[in-house]
This record gives C-alpha cells, sequence and structure tokens, in this order.
C-alpha cells in the first residue's frame, strides 16, 4: 500500500512532548467546544463510509460528498456500483482527484465484498486491508467510526496536531498512531480520531494556527503558540 502523503504544510517541528498530567485536560477542552465528534463524510450505511473513505484519499470530505450525493442514491450497494461498471461509477466521481485509480479499486472492492463477505463491510484490520485501495488509515476510519473500535486513523491534520501540541510527537504516520493509542485516555479513545481533525481542520490550521482561540492553549506545548495567539 502507497504510505500517505503528508503535505510540507504539515510538517511541523516536533514540539516537547506534552506532560501526562495534561492529556486528560486537553480531551476534556475539546470534547466540551466539539459538541459532535463525527467525521464530515456523508453517509448512511458501513458501505457507504467505505466507499466514502476511499475516495476521500487525497481529497476533500466536501468535494467527496458533492459526489456521492449523485452517485449514492443511484448506487449504494455492492452489486450496484459493480453493475455500473468503471466507466459508469466514473461519470459520478470524476470531479474527485485520482478518480481513475479510485473507480478501478472501488469496482474491486466491490467484487470481493459480494464474493468474500456476503457483501458486508467486514469489521478486522486483516479483512480490511485485503480489499482494493483499503490502506491502514481507510481501515482505521472505518474500524472506528462504523464498529466503534479504539483506532486512530492520522491524517495531515491528525499528524500536524500531534507533533506540534507535543500530544504525539513522531515522524511518520505510523510512529505517531501507536503513540496517540497509548496516550490517550479509554473513554475518549472512540471519538478521539474526529476530536482531533476537526481541532486541525477549524482551529489548529496549518499555515496560521488559531492559538488565540485554542481550547487547549494552555496545555499545548507548541513554542510559537505566543506568536500567533496575538494574530
Amino acid at each position: 500500500m502507497p504510505k500517505p502523503v503528508i503535505p510540507k504544510t504539515a510538517q511541523t517541528p516536533p514540539s516537547r512532548r506534552l506532560p501526562n498530567r495534561n492529556v486528560r485536560p486537553f480531551f476534556e477542552k475539546l470534547a466540551a467546544t466539539i459538541d459532535e465528534p463525527v467525521t464530515e463524510l456523508e453517509f448512511s450505511s458501513n458501505f457507504e463510509l467505505l466507499i466514502a473513505v476511499m475516495l476521500s484519499a487525497q481529497a476533500t470530505d466536501v468535494s467527496v460528498n458533492i459526489a456521492t450525493k449523485k452517485l449514492f442514491p443511484v448506487a449504494n450497494t455492492p452489486e450496484a456500483i459493480l453493475a455500473l461498471g468503471e466507466d459508469g461509477l466514473k461519470t459520478y466521481i470524476k470531479t474527485i482527484g485520482l478518480y481513475n485509480s479510485k473507480a478501478k479499486n472501488v469496482i474491486k472492492t466491490c467484487r470481493d465484498l459480494i464474493e468474500k463477505h456476503n457483501s458486508e463491510v467486514p469489521d478486522t484490520r486483516k479483512e480490511l486491508e485485503a480489499l482494493a485501495g483499503v490502506g491502514r488509515k481507510t481501515a482505521n476510519v472505518v474500524l472506528n467510526t462504523a464498529f466503534g473500535q479504539p483506532t486512530m486513523a492520522v491524517d495531515t491534520h491528525i499528524f500536524r496536531v500531534s507533533n506540534r501540541t507535543g500530544l504525539a510527537t513522531g515522524k511518520t504516520v505510523l510512529a505517531v498512531e501507536k503513540k496517540l493509542v497509548e496516550r490517550i485516555p479509554d473513554d475518549f479513545i472512540v471519538d478521539a480520531h474526529h476530536y482531533l481533525i476537526l481541532h486541525g481542520r477549524y482551529t489548529c490550521q496549518a499555515r496560521t494556527p488559531k492559538c488565540g482561540a485554542c481550547p487547549v492553549f494552555e496545555e499545548c506545548m507548541f513554542k510559537d503558540k505566543m506568536k500567533f495567539a496575538e494574530i
């Protein structure tokens, strides 16, 4: 599987490690300010979630939602999408980046779901990662969002927030993922992925973090937080 691409804007130099005593307050404050820690991808079944997450690689949730609003009313089962065929599927997702390779993988995944999983989305990492176009990050999202498993899907936002705040520092996505799973309190682990991604998307942004409006300003170990708090 290809390694996740971390844009240069997300490659924040690691901060000092967030002290253990600050980890729980960190998540308590995020929970107090983020009312709905849920994905912004729109779906109504585990299958729709899987397809939406596959399409979201190196694309925005907004662009995926625009495409799936047209696709899912027409085809939202493995059988229906397989019946569209690769070319037919492309007509619905051609506005999304890498749509050619994504269409090919989605068709292969639909065929495997029908032939190997009775058209159901599997709930194990091994089975999910055996599907075409499904890597560790996609599997983590599905396991967490669809099945409530304590997994951590590290995207560019979470990679940046983890390193910048000192919550989980590391040079690779996998290193950050493992540290997050180790450090996050059990009662926050299921929702932690969404707390962190929403915090990174709207507050702890790449180029100009909104430190002055940050709910975890006191806990954060970002060395330049005072400078950005004044912007």
